[in-house]
């Protein structure tokens, strides 16, 4: 009985803290609008800065032959434009997160818009490969910014009953961006040139940091005074560009070497972040609340379940089905177009339902989805596969905007930074992972060779396998999601 009266007592500080703290945030947004507008405008620039990372790494995507053509890029030198983004974004997101949590996340939130908006003009204006990689990871590092603090900026500024709602409307922004990307992004390549993804990107950075630096008001510091963790900042960073880069070599031995050295870096990690009385990533988060590591756990395997789905689904179609790049991303498109829709609803139903409860059900949804895509055929019918997708995008709606939620609700809000880049981490890992054991069975199934007719069913048998194994993640993650305990 004691221990229940105490944490209903935190309970009751933490929801005290925040009241003052958005009460504080509105007074000093009175001045331009009321507290209603000054919320809105948040979610505004929040909505659209979630839309523009997605939209760019999925437009980005089919331009990538046009762009090897006119730089003569091998595979592998491609394959970077890509790469080195996802592991930009994820060796800067949890130490952005930290420092917005000390210095304001305002701050950081704008200095992240410039710095992917200056980015992409200069990609625009890249006269060679290693200029347009270099400003890659400057994308990557503006994105770390954003995406580190946006959602801990909403959670700041919306109380606990409204939170699951405007996480779901942000969901449904990213996955817009993904639903959005391929199609403009083909348009734009064949029309205009691949140089013109990066001037919409320009375009579309402006508008946001307009809104920001006119209608967000106020900062958010919850850790003001605390000194920066550099040194674990390295050691975290190190940590993922080892492991990161040594996915990206398997089945190499390197790249096995690299992991090794990673997981050697991560136990380092902990031992450091232990010690130290200000740590940029906070071990006992993990250890001690329960429902914030599972729900970071379950996030990590959900989109190592999920992620390669549209890469090994957009080979079935246009190998093993015949079909052509735009008859397949008409279909690719069933996924995001659900979850868009549905998103905002599913975070809505956490505010009401223990987010538990609905993440768990949205993962065991996800897990028949991906359990249907194993059972693919060379006669297959694309109505077959659209239920898949469909399917697919329900459960993954139910289960992101409530895991989000479960996240952001779980933790001091001294920590609403940290735990923003945390999950932001989560979900870059997880994508490479998801690719990694994509290119592993591959490897295993078709080794290096080009593919041919002659090797489509080698390269069906892969997909079965891989989407096999991805259905086995997600029947790991029901448990991860269940096993978090209650929020409320």
């Amino acid at each position: 009985m004691r221990h229940q009266i105490e944490a209903q007592g935190t309970k009751k500080l933490r929801q005290g803290k925040e009241l003052i703290q958005r009460s504080n945030y509105l007074r000093d947004s009175m001045g331009i609008c009321s507290e209603s507008a000054a919320k809105n405008y948040v979610l505004i620039v929040a909505t659209l800065t979630s839309f523009l990372p997605p939209f760019m790494a999925s437009s980005i995507n089919i331009a990538l032959p046009a762009i090897g053509a006119e730089f003569s890029m091998d595979a592998v030198l491609l394959g970077w434009i890509a790469t080195s983004y996802l592991l930009s974004a994820a060796v800067f997101m949890v130490p952005f997160g930290k420092f917005s949590d000390i210095y304001g996340m305002k701050k950081i939130f704008i200095l992240g818009l410039i710095i992917f908006t200056v980015s992409s003009l200069l990609a625009m204006l890249a006269p060679n490969s290693s200029t347009l990689i270099a400003t890659r990871v400057l994308q990557g590092i503006g994105s770390a910014m954003i995406f580190g603090t946006g959602t801990a900026i909403l959670v700041n500024v919306f109380p606990l009953r409204d939170r699951g709602k405007v996480l779901g409307i942000n969901a449904a922004s990213v996955y817009l961006g993904l639903s959005l990307g391929p199609f403009i992004g083909g348009f734009l390549t064949e029309f205009f040139g691949w140089r013109s993804l990066f001037l919409v990107n320009v375009v579309l950075g402006l508008v946001p940091l307009a809104l920001a630096l006119w209608k967000m008001q106020g900062e958010w510091a919850e850790a003001r005074g605390e000194r920066f963790d550099l040194t674990g900042s390295v050691i975290y960073s190190m940590m993922l560009v080892l492991t990161m880069y040594g996915f990206s070599l398997l089945p190499s031995p390197s790249g096995l070497a690299l992991i090794l050295a990673g997981t050697a870096a991560l136990f380092l990690l902990v031992k450091w972040e232990s010690r130290v009385e200000y740590p940029v990533l906070d071990v006992g988060l993990f250890r001690k609340n329960r429902v914030y590591a599972f729900s970071n756990l379950a996030a990590l395997i959900n989109y190592s379940a999920t992620y390669a789905v549209t890469f090994l689904l957009s080979l079935y179609l246009q190998y093993n089905k015949g079909l052509s790049p735009d008859q397949a991303g008409s279909i690719l498109m069933a996924q995001p177009l659900v979850m868009t829709v549905l998103s905002p609803y599913a975070g809505r139903l956490s505010d009401r339902i223990e987010p538990r409860l609905v993440a768990s059900a949205g993962m065991a949804i996800t897990f028949v989805a991906v359990l249907t895509l194993a059972f693919l055929q060379q006669t297959t019918s694309i109505l077959y596969v659209i239920a898949s997708l469909s399917i697919l995008g329900f459960g993954l709606s139910l289960f992101t905007s409530p895991n989000t939620n479960a996240i952001m609700s779980s933790i001091d809000r001294t920590h609403y930074g940290v735990g923003s880049a945390t999950l932001g981490t989560m979900r870059l890992v997880g994508q490479v992972t998801s690719m990694a054991v994509a290119m592993l069975v591959f490897s295993a199934f078709l080794g290096n060779e080009v593919i041919t007719p002659e090797s489509y069913p080698q390269l069906l048998s892969s997909i079965q396998a891989a989407f096999m194994i991805f259905a086995a993640f997600c029947l790991l993650g029901i448990f991860a999601s269940l096993a978090r305990g209650t929020l409320r």
